[in-house]
């Protein structure tokens, strides 16, 4: 019993001993789980991936074509339904795309402003490597010198470049000439033969048919002296230019960029609003009765076929807009309301690439884009804010939203960085209000003196 008893003390002590030891690798091991799993998690999430060729025309109709806006539209497709019809319109769908296939799209190439937090990209920490947002700062100085290539992208980007290009969506097939060293008179005249503004005046089957031409505002021939193009840009932010922008005689905004708790930097004067046909489509928006849209002259586009067959546009058209135009025509006649016409904008495409040598993505220039060309057909002089970028350049998409991605100052799906780069060539804006403003200046069409 006495040896019993001594012993049971260095018994405890070992059997404590032991128990500590199990705990131990317990947690250890559990540790272990914990990390090979957080590896993995994050090597999903930031997989970059590739556009997926499409080989069949229903695959087109069903996710490739209708990506084609989304870097100036806003979030939440989550519908899927069938629009109320009356007349001619009754039989044709509304194209409502599945959250799955934007998600994919947007995840990889950010040409959106979602909401959703499942994406949102947030700006990186200091020494964070992430080649997503590598580079920004040289591209934007290579803006600022007129001097850029796609080369000057980071990976992603130059890869989204080469699979739009492959992917060739709209069928382009551009003849014409290249040439990339025009002088600033040669790209001025060009623009001002080659981009005449046109808009869809119901002459044109199947239109005519349909009868547009009673639904069809009055010709835009309103003339301004000076014009401001308030880009939706996140480096707007903190800029103090809200009173410069209104001191303009018309300023034209984007989509559904808001300006009411953004006057001190954007402004509140809203002469024109230029809309991509999913602010239309999407009842997000609440196109037929947001204030938004009110008291001012609407312009709205959507891209047809390269060839510009508008049968095939009506009936496929890659959000529809054209009941959204009807209805509104029919509910507020006084509104000027206007639809691109197709050949207007794949004449602007036109002219970006005959300016560069490298291929350019074969998909429909950006709002930003054509919204300039458009100012210039009326206003003597266009002022465009933050389209090149400011020194306050940033990854923050849009200065309304908080969601962070290159591809929207440098393009993805649009030929954003080569736009740019024809305004930058073309503006007679200083240096000073290129890097501090981010202003260009350009002189409208009326201004422009041409050889015959």
């Amino acid at each position: 019993m006495g040896v019993q008893n001594s012993l049971l003390p260095g018994l405890r002590h070992v059997t404590k001993q032991l128990a500590q030891l199990l705990l131990l690798v317990l947690l250890l091991w559990m540790l272990f789980f914990l990390v090979v799993f957080t590896y993995f998690t994050d090597s999903q999430v930031n997989q970059p991936h590739k556009i997926t060729t499409f080989n069949s025309e229903s695959e087109h109709s069903t996710y490739v074509q209708h990506s084609s806006r989304a870097i100036m539209a806003s979030h939440n497709s989550h519908w899927r339904l069938y629009a109320d019809r009356k007349g001619p319109f009754q039989h044709r769908q509304v194209f409502q795309p599945p959250r799955a296939r934007e998600e994919f799209y947007f995840r990889n190439f950010g040409e959106r402003h979602p909401r959703a937090r499942k994406y949102l990209r947030k700006p990186p920490r200091s020494g964070y490597s992430d080649d997503y947002f590598s580079n920004d700062w040289s591209v934007v100085r290579g803006l600022w010198k007129g001097q850029v290539s796609s080369k000057m992208l980071n990976h992603r980007l130059q890869q989204a470049l080469k699979d739009h290009v492959h992917s060739n969506k709209h069928n382009v097939l551009y003849k014409g000439q290249r040439k990339a060293n025009k002088s600033v008179e040669e790209m001025l005249c060009q623009m001002k033969r080659q981009a005449q503004l046109r808009t869809l005046d119901g002459s044109e089957q199947p239109f005519a048919h349909l009868g547009f031409k009673q639904l069809a505002s009055s010709k835009l021939q309103k003339m301004y002296t000076t014009c401001a193009v308030v880009t939706s840009a996140g480096a707007i932010l903190n800029s103090s230019l809200g009173r410069e922008i209104d001191s303009h005689d018309a300023v034209l905004r984007f989509n559904a960029a808001p300006y009411k708790g953004y006057e001190k930097d954007v402004g509140s004067k809203t002469t024109i609003r230029i809309m991509n046909s999913q602010i239309l489509a999407n009842p997000k928006h609440n196109f037929s009765s947001n204030l938004l849209y009110k008291d001012i002259t609407l312009v709205a586009w959507d891209p047809a076929p390269y060839n510009i067959d508008l049968h095939k546009w009506y009936q496929q058209p890659d959000y529809d807009l054209f009941t959204p135009y009807i209805n509104h025509r029919k509910n507020f006649p006084e509104q000027p309301f206007y639809i691109l016409h197709p050949s207007f904008i794949w004449k602007l495409w036109d002219i970006v690439q005959s300016n560069t040598m490298e291929n350019i993505q074969p998909n429909p220039p950006s709002s930003g884009f054509i919204g300039i060309v458009m100012m210039m057909n009326f206003c003597e002089e266009v002022h465009v804010y933050e389209y090149i970028p400011s020194m306050r350049q940033s990854n923050l998409c849009h200065y309304h939203e908080k969601y962070y991605d290159a591809a929207c100052t440098f393009g993805a799906y649009h030929p954003l960085l080569y736009e740019k780069l024809l305004i930058k060539r073309m503006s007679t804006a200083s240096e000073k209000d290129l890097k501090k403003k981010g202003k260009v200046t350009l002189p409208g069409f009326s201004k422009i003196n041409c050889p015959l």
